[in-house]
């Protein structure tokens, strides 16, 4: 093919790749139209093949140099677009996740709310009669090692601090991913985890302050790692109930495009608390039951709360869209 004819039927994709690699000067692959994500493949993987056929049947150095440049340049761009993984979980945890708990704030109140309702009731309940802890899901048998014998169960995880760790992260895990993936249950199956566990965890405390060490409990045990465990329950509660009212009222959206919107909030509340899990985990299985000053205690949980919930409600607040 002469090579006139060769440029003249070419220049145009060439063009068009110089108009995208310009755009992605001013801006990152992610934001691009997904339609110009896909010409900008198939149009490198053209440019590419004109190189290839530039060297192979051309002697215009021009040529040459211009379409090498151009590839390089438009590899480079594709190149790093895909190796900012690192840098979308940066931008993840410094700005979409925090963004997303403070757009769904309501939904982790309500969350909140539920669990706490119950929680008191389950308290006063069996404050005034031990049995009422039954209704909570507390064993008759565990009542009674609870109040007639006193044991400090928790300081059991001293003897085995790293598996009771794991067994304590799984268990957390467990907890967050029911309140979260049960809310397609019309949120109800999220309900019915934030109640029961606020309902178990009323009564439990309860138990303890009848027997007489509850401040044992509270302040020896849950004060340090509580704060941000609970908080992580909350949030994936909110997430549940993101799901479930996305089916059950979709507002001026189909039901597909409700789901889809909330789902994805939803999942970047899930993913964003995975961290903060494993930090509670590794605190109450190392820290929490430790004969250590219940004052160092109620430190670390005021500590880890205030940092989260500083990051929770600050991060990000530079980049956030302003409100219409």
């Amino acid at each position: 093919m002469p090579i006139d004819k060769f440029i003249n039927e070419r220049k145009n994709v060439w063009q068009r790749l110089e108009e995208l690699l310009q755009l992605l000067d001013r801006m990152t692959l992610r934001k691009l139209h997904r339609e110009e994500v896909r010409e900008l493949g198939r149009i490198y993987r053209r440019t590419a093949s004109d190189l290839a056929i530039a060297r192979a049947e051309s002697r215009d150095p021009r040529l040459i140099n211009y379409l090498n440049s151009l590839v390089i340049r438009a590899h480079g761009r594709i190149y790093r677009a895909d190796s900012q993984g690192g840098q979308r979980i940066r931008n993840f945890f410094s700005r979409d996740f925090p963004q997303t708990f403070r757009k769904t704030w309501r939904y982790t109140a309500t969350s909140f709310a539920v669990f706490s309702i119950f929680m008191a009731i389950a308290f006063f309940g069996t404050r005034h009669d031990p049995d009422f802890s039954e209704f909570a899901g507390v064993p008759a048998y565990a009542r009674e090692v609870v109040i007639n014998h006193r044991v400090h169960w928790w300081e059991r995880l001293n003897n085995e601090n790293q598996v009771g760790s794991s067994q304590i992260f799984t268990n957390n895990i467990r907890v967050t991913f029911y309140a979260f993936a049960l809310g397609a249950i019309f949120g109800l199956g999220t309900l019915y985890v934030l109640a029961f566990n606020g309902a178990q965890f009323g009564a439990i405390t309860a138990l303890t302050y009848r027997a007489g060490y509850g401040n044992d409990l509270l302040l020896g045990f849950v004060i340090s790692h509580g704060v941000i465990e609970l908080s992580c329950i909350f949030i994936a509660g909110g997430a549940g109930l993101l799901i479930g009212t996305a089916i059950l009222m979709p507002g001026n959206l189909s039901r597909a495009d409700a789901f889809k919107s909330r789902g994805l909030d939803a999942v970047k509340l899930i993913v964003g608390c995975i961290p903060v899990l494993v930090v509670a985990g590794i605190i109450e299985g190392f820290i929490s039951p430790q004969p250590i000053p219940p004052g160092i205690k109620i430190g670390i949980g005021l500590i880890t709360g205030i940092t989260l919930y500083s990051y929770l409600f600050l991060a990000g607040r530079d980049e956030e869209p302003p409100k219409s």
